[in-house]
């Protein structure tokens, strides 16, 4: 059965994709979960507008997030996290929060999408977090502090 992917579907394909999938598999677990929709000519074509719209504004971002890069390089975060006493955190930061952090006290908007971050920080201290678009980057100082 051919398919229009309404989520990124781990090990199926991304977003507004179109997939082919066993029927059994459409039928019992993603159709009734909303992560698929059967692949009619009318949902192709608001598939490829969705994705020419979604490239559209991928392309925007990338862009301004350019601009910026030379901002970014300066910029310093301070976060207040509640950790332990050996300096744990309680809660990982993740690129979200590090997103937030940089349009509430740098005025930056970036996605998350560019952000490099291997794995949550989880420990008090200093990092350098990488912001990677194309074949650009910019480090920022991110400085996590127990509140």
């Amino acid at each position: 059965m051919k398919v229009i992917l309404l989520h990124d579907v781990p090990n199926i394909g991304k977003k507004y994709e179109e997939k082919k999938v066993s029927d059994g598999y459409a039928m019992n677990f993603l159709i009734p979960k909303g992560l698929v929709e059967v692949a009619t000519e009318k949902a192709i074509e608001r598939a490829e507008m969705r994705r020419a719209e979604r490239a559209a504004h991928i392309k925007i971002q990338e862009d301004l997030t350019i601009k910026n890069l030379e901002a970014i390089t300066s910029a310093e975060i301070t976060l207040t996290e509640k950790a332990n006493e050996k300096g744990h955190l309680f809660a990982g930061v993740h690129k979200e929060a590090l997103v937030s952090a940089l349009k509430e006290q740098i005025r930056i908007d970036v996605s998350p999408d560019f952000i490099e971050l291997k794995h949550p920080l989880k420990e008090i201290g200093e990092y350098m977090v990488a912001v990677k678009v194309q074949d650009k980057t910019a480090e920022f100082k991110v400085t996590i502090k127990n509140s």
